[in-house]
């Protein structure tokens, strides 16, 4: 009997030892020391030429599959790295120490990676890239690929920010947060994402839960407590939080509660994170069976309204079922009442308008417009010349345009507008012909 339990312990170990080592072969850091040898050759020529050719031969062309993952990901061109490297001198020297910390943290990732698959047996493998980035991005996911921004993930209270524009303000106050201290929570956080079904949902509500999801086991598995202020914060408002995200939960775009830098009432950023936290919180405790809740967690397809709604009700988070705050939002919604000097599709338009207004049902926000193609594409786009601007009461809002005579345009006036209330417009077309010569 006592040579059954060695055997079956000394399996264990094995499989333990086993699994431990295999996530760390997938930890890859070879995209930092090219980074800083390109860095190095850049630094001796003030030549452009020259400059991009060591960019691109030394860091790029070398890349890892994750350098070229986070480029696509968040657009990252070899202009983005050499305007960056020269724009901030001080800002990567004094990260450089920093960078090439990375490997250590390949142990502690892999230990806590090991413990999330004990709360979830399905998790898949996926590699871990600590590449680098131009300051879009600490981390996020592509297939079965974590990627790090190293740049910023390994920044800590003494990286030096002052060269830093206005416009990076955000950054300066998350590195003195010092982020290296949570770099091993964080890519438990991202290696979840690697599990889900979903990456990019369609409906804020949608991509809240993907991301708390993922917030509230990286603390499962790793013991810790997320550090987000969004969630210490949440914790205090919850009622508040609650009705204004329920007014604007069925939106297409994260607004202010995600990624974002953008003014709210809260005066606090990424409180969509704090909003799917607690409603996961809630159905975990709630659940009588803790691994089959994590496995819904994980599994749930986030744009599927129908489960979502099941699983959001379930965790008993809104007052309101969700079916009930859709339909709500859908009689709240914005939308175009008309356009003016013409009537919209009902009789030719003169090619002499210079101008075009268009007009809403309630007050926007000045703040936030977009167009998108109409069904016929580019080669009908109307093509609004400039814009002018919104009425003081934010119930219109007016553009310069060029016409030709005998034409067909068409533009779809987009969600990206909102009223003041933060609820996206319903897409209006704008179709029209232009009389002929």
């Amino acid at each position: 009997m006592k040579t059954i339990i060695l055997t079956i312990f000394i399996g264990l170990l094995i499989f333990k030892t086993t699994f431990a080592q295999h996530n760390q072969t997938n930890f890859i850091t070879s995209d930092i020391d090219n980074f800083w040898q390109a860095y190095d050759k850049i630094q001796t020529t003030k030549d452009s030429v020259q400059q991009y050719n060591y960019i691109n031969h030394l860091f790029i062309d070398r890349g890892t599959p994750g350098l070229k993952a986070i480029m696509k990901v968040r657009d990252y061109t070899a202009k983005s790295y050499v305007d960056a490297i020269n724009s901030y001198p001080l800002f990567w020297n004094s990260i450089r120490p920093n960078t090439y910390k990375t490997r250590q943290f390949a142990a502690e990732i892999a230990a806590n990676v090991q413990k999330l698959q004990k709360l979830y047996p399905a998790l898949k493998p996926a590699k871990i890239y600590f590449t680098m980035g131009a300051f879009r991005t600490g981390g996020t996911t592509l297939d079965s690929m974590v990627l790090i921004g190293s740049e910023i993930a390994m920044a800590d209270e003494h990286t030096d920010t002052r060269e830093f524009p206005a416009n990076f303000n955000s950054l300066k106050t998350y590195f003195k947060t010092n982020p290296i201290n949570i770099v091993v929570f964080n890519n438990v956080h991202e290696y979840v994402h690697t599990q889900q079904k979903t990456t990019v949902a369609d409906y804020l509500v949608s991509q809240c839960v993907l991301e708390g999801v993922a917030e509230f086991l990286a603390e499962k598995a790793t013991g810790k407590a997320s550090t987000l202020p969004a969630l210490a914060y949440g914790n205090g408002h919850k009622n508040r939080i609650a009705a204004v995200f329920a007014a604007q939960m069925f939106n297409s775009g994260t607004g202010y509660w995600l990624y974002s830098n953008a003014e709210n009432e809260f005066g606090v950023r990424d409180l969509g994170y704090y909003v799917g936290y607690a409603i996961c919180e809630n159905y975990y405790n709630k659940a009588a069976d803790k691994k089959q809740a994590i496995k819904e967690m994980i599994e749930l397809d986030y744009n599927n309204l129908a489960a979502l709604g099941q699983f959001v009700d379930r965790s008993g988070y809104f007052d309101k079922p969700m079916q009930v705050i859709k339909a709500d939002y859908g009689k709240n919604q914005p939308t175009v009442t008309g356009v003016k000097p013409f009537v919209d599709g009902k009789t030719l338009v003169n090619p002499a308008t210079t101008q075009l207004t268009i007009q809403f049902s309630a007050a926007m926000d000045k703040r936030y417009r977009n167009f998108e193609l109409g069904p016929l594409g580019e080669k009908n786009l109307l093509k609004l010349k400039r814009f002018v601007g919104f009425s003081d009461d934010g119930r219109s809002v007016t553009f310069e345009i060029e016409l030709k005579p005998g034409q067909h345009y068409q533009i779809i006036v987009g969600s990206g507008f909102r009223n003041t209330d933060g609820i996206n417009l319903k897409p209006y077309l704008l179709d029209f012909t232009t009389a002929g010569n």
